[in-house]
């Protein structure tokens, strides 16, 4: 990450890294049939008494819900059809002015994971089914997490979903310790202090959520008083976005490079250089697709995506002078966390498929954030456009040695560009070049002599005109000659425009 932000330091104005936006799950030790079972048995309830008592539960949720927005004075709608749920709260609070507590509560019909009962040889039974119910969404402006929702199902096993944003987080984080920011959305877009807002982002993974989580959902779940009295829900992550920022001065200071990484991202990034990022190797036993896919609609918000099974990585802008890496961890079993487990027989402390516990909270922010770097460091190659135009134009420039004076270099020149491209040769990468190597790619082999000395004269010069450019320096103590790293950035995008642009009118470059 280093070598990138360095390479583009006169534009950047700070780097932070934490959780984004992240879907928390909560579930009831009543999740398989034979437990619900159970729960109907303990109560003195007969399995043909499921439908009834799911429908009274269901209903205590609903009063539940209702009562409550009713005594906070907030909005109880029922939403039918399609609608951005985050977007409609968002508008609720700015039109009451609500800083804190509860926004609203949606009702909507949505498909869940349940019961039904069927048929069986001496009675009947349950079985886990997908079923439609009617789910509530409770929209709160929090004081710690900002703008989440909670969603509760009302069937049973009342699955409860938390969601909430690391930015928004972050940002309470800072103003209770007085940083100066500025923010949009759910994007930094300047922070006075970035190294101290990083050490508060990396001190979200330490959070008591069980406790906090528990919390939130005795204010939702009013069966957990005494239909499930006793019970605890166990909370683990269902999808975590880590996001690396990488704050530009500007929209247009971003703008020129990024077109350059989105290119670069989409065509030179394979499957392998994916896996590398997230931390894998490729091997014969990996089965599942590796994709990459580019939208560019327009700047902002074109975006690439590599896709590796169920987890994910993506680059993107927000609002023109944020370039975010994220990484999106859908199933962790893909990778490893090291843990007691028990292997032939005995309890060992081994890296083992990581679960989705919230305890695994360090270890998910350890990978992600180790595949952010790398995808960074991987872009840090790219050449900036900015500077490379700088560059290209200081060898259209006469420079000056200690001795003499050499002419500027062409770049739309025939033969220049034919010196350049016998220069950059793949063969020349290990051992350098000399003056034979690049005289035979410029000249008709001769076997006059005082042609050959005439060419190999006339080489010599030019060699030392792209020396006096700094674009060759000279091996020490051999007579060979190597491209230095200004002159492989300043040479390969000559080089590039012309093959790709008008090759046809250079038709002997190679």
């Amino acid at each position: 990450m280093n070598s990138f932000v360095e390479k583009y330091n006169d534009r950047v104005t700070g780097v932070i890294s934490c959780f984004d936006r992240m879907l928390f799950k909560g579930y009831l030790p009543i999740g398989w049939s034979d437990a619900m079972e159970g729960l109907l048995s303990r109560r003195g309830l007969l399995i043909k008494d499921f439908g009834k008592f799911v429908e009274q539960q269901s209903e205590r949720l609903k009063i539940h819900a209702e009562k409550l927005a009713e005594t906070l004075g907030r909005p109880f709608e029922y939403i039918n059809g399609k609608l951005r749920k985050d977007d409609y709260a968002k508008e609720i609070a700015k039109r009451d002015g609500i800083t804190q507590g509860l926004i609203c509560v949606l009702r909507i019909l949505e498909p869940c994971q349940s019961f039904k009962m069927v048929p069986a040889e001496r009675r009947p039974k349950l079985v886990n089914a997908t079923r439609k119910c009617l789910c509530y969404y409770f929209y709160f402006m929090d004081r710690d997490f900002g703008l989440m929702h909670v969603r509760i199902q009302s069937w049973f096993p009342l699955v409860i979903q938390i969601c909430l944003n690391g930015h928004e987080w972050l940002a309470r984080k800072l103003d209770k310790h007085g940083i100066e920011y500025r923010k949009q959305d759910n994007a930094f877009l300047w922070i006075s202090d970035c190294a101290r807002a990083q050490k508060f982002a990396d001190r979200m993974e330490t959070t008591n959520w069980p406790r906090v989580f528990s919390a939130i959902a005795r204010r939702v779940n009013p069966l957990l008083k005494d239909v499930l009295a006793g019970m605890e829900y166990y909370w683990v992550m269902d999808q975590a976005e880590y996001a690396t920022d990488v704050m530009f001065r500007d929209a247009e200071a971003l703008k020129a490079p990024y077109e350059e990484l989105l290119k670069h991202a989409t065509l030179c990034f394979s499957a392998e250089d994916v896996l590398i990022f997230l931390g894998r190797k490729m091997h014969g036993r990996f089965e599942g697709e590796v994709l990459t896919d580019m939208k560019k609609k327009r700047f902002p918000g074109a975006r690439v995506k590599h896709r590796m099974k169920e987890n994910w990585m993506k680059m993107y802008d927000k609002f023109g002078c944020v370039l975010r890496i994220e990484t999106v961890i859908n199933n962790p079993r893909e990778f490893k966390v090291r843990r007691s487990g028990k292997r032939k027989g005995e309890i060992v402390t081994d890296w083992f498929p990581m679960g989705k516990g919230v305890a695994n909270m360090p270890r998910y922010r350890e990978v992600c954030m180790a595949a952010n770097r790398r995808y960074l460091e991987a872009l840090a190659v790219v050449p900036d456009p900015g500077k490379l135009k700088e560059q290209i134009q200081s060898i259209g420039r006469r420079t000056r040695t200690e001795t003499r004076s050499h002419r500027a270099l062409n770049p739309a020149s025939k033969d220049d560009v034919e010196l350049l491209a016998a220069v950059m040769r793949g063969e020349h990468n290990l051992q350098g070049f000399r003056n034979a190597n690049i005289r035979g790619h410029l000249n008709e082999p001769t076997t006059d002599h005082l042609e050959h000395r005439r060419q190999s004269h006339r080489t010599g010069r030019l060699l030392k005109l792209l020396h006096a450019h700094r674009l060759i320096a000279k091996i020490p103590r051999t007579r060979r000659w190597r491209v230095t790293k200004h002159g492989h950035t300043v040479m390969s995008a000559i080089l590039t425009i012309h093959h790709q642009h008008y090759p046809a009118s250079n038709p002997q470059v190679t």
